[in-house]
């Protein structure tokens, strides 16, 4: 009884002392001193000089033109209490130093509910940087990060090391090096954001239990790279003229990937590498020099019910065990298959295998291009025809689909992306 008292006093005590407090041009950091926890500090707008620390648990919001400017030094905005929230605001003028982790907004060690929500995060070395941070919201920002210098000195639009629960979603990232980078962390989610003009778009590295949703990569080296994580879901993207991959899974485990549209990566669509127990359906790969690239160390993945549609090569596939790539009676859409569907159930009458012993040879010595209308290629097309038997391996698809599948309704658009 008495605890409960003391808890209904302390909160009253807080919500007594919470105030709106508006903020002419100037210094910052002495009306954060003189703010109580709970406050509402509003920037007019004007330059408000940092950089500024926020020990307390308040809400810093901009009016319209409000700027928030560094000194070029270290990060702008540092944030070291709890329940602190960052909103409305243009932040300039970080340091350069990457082991530091120079940003617009630098979130300490063992901070909760942290929120930074429709800002401008401009010409920064990162935009937001988390460290061991807890439930975190970065919402609907807009983060041009500054990209004037080597790629190693270079900083990332989120990044996100030993985070655990909180959602990056909404955002519109430009510049820098990864779009969002993610290590060691759980439990987030990474929705609706748009990013463009980097490195990586998504970069994970030990991160589990997260989904990916709703994202739009284009014009990037490669769009999303999931490394050494499990538990993603990984769904209803869009990578548009990535550089090399448009989705890669290097050594990532049980997770879904689905509902994806790669289209038009300059290398790979998707890359699948030491992958194991991963569910890959309902994605389309498109117009791409190489669909997908499966390693034959990846394991026990089912792949159904995507699309390969007008890639040069559709799938290269380096294992030598026989891997099916159907399920439940049903299987993939290939547009190079001749096949036809007999029964009228939209499958086609006969297994389809997307690659050859031709194929074999030519990864291997890729001089034997040279041999392609030579007697020995025509005889090696014709004994793989009348003896399949001969094939070392690889994918069959037995059951592979007349149409492709409807993409979700709901992905990124294109236009979006400048296509």
């Amino acid at each position: 009884m008495l605890a409960a008292m003391a808890l209904c006093l302390t909160t009253f005590a807080f919500g007594a002392r919470a105030a709106d407090i508006s903020v002419a041009a100037g210094p910052l950091a002495p009306a954060v001193a003189r703010a109580a926890p709970g406050d509402r500090l509003i920037l007019l707008p004007g330059n408000h000089r940092g950089p500024v620390v926020l020990d307390r648990s308040i809400i810093l919001e901009g009016r319209p033109g409000a700027v928030v400017s560094g000194s070029g030094q270290g990060s702008v905005i540092k944030v070291t209490a709890s329940g602190v929230t960052v909103r409305g605001l243009t932040i300039r003028g970080s340091g350069r130093r990457t082991r530091d982790f120079d940003a617009a907004i630098y979130v300490a060690e063992g901070v909760d509910r942290f929120t930074a929500q429709n800002n401008w995060l401009d010409g920064n070395l990162f935009g937001v940087a988390l460290r061991h941070a807890q439930r975190v919201r970065i919402e609907g920002n807009r983060i041009d990060n500054r990209s004037d210098a080597y790629e190693a000195d270079l900083g990332d639009g989120v990044f996100l090391t030993g985070v655990h629960g909180g959602a990056v979603v909404g955002n519109h990232i430009h510049g820098g090096r990864d779009g969002i980078f993610s290590e060691v962390s759980d439990h987030l989610l990474i929705g609706g954001n748009r990013i463009q003009g980097v490195r990586f778009a998504i970069h994970y590295m030990y991160t589990n239990q997260t989904r990916i949703l709703g994202n739009l990569s284009a014009h990037n080296r490669l769009g999303f790279a999931l490394m050494y994580s499990n538990g993603i879901d990984v769904e209803r993207n869009l990578s548009v003229d990535d550089v090399r991959y448009g989705l890669m899974l290097h050594s990532t485990n049980h997770s879904v990937v689905a509902g994806n549209w790669l289209r038009g990566a300059h290398e790979i669509g998707l890359f699948v590498y030491t992958a194991a127990k991963n569910v890959i359906r309902g994605n389309r790969i498109e117009d791409c020099p190489l669909g997908l690239h499966f390693s034959g160390s990846s394991l026990d993945n089912e792949v159904y019910g995507n699309a390969f549609v007008n890639n040069r090569t559709q799938v290269k596939y380096t294992g030598t065990a026989y891997d099916e790539w159907s399920k439940n009676g049903r299987g993939n859409y290939w547009s190079d298959n001749t096949a036809f569907d007999l029964k009228g159930d939209g499958v086609a009458a006969t297994a389809y295998r997307p690659n050859s012993v031709m194929d074999r040879v030519l990864w291997r010595t890729p001089l034997a291009r040279l041999l392609m209308d030579s007697p020995v290629m025509e005889a090696l097309r014709f004994a793989q025809s009348q003896f399949p038997a001969l094939m070392p391996g690889g994918v069959i698809d037995s059951h592979p689909l007349m149409a492709p599948p409807a993409l979700p309704p709901d992905l990124p658009t294109l236009n979006e992306a400048g296509s």
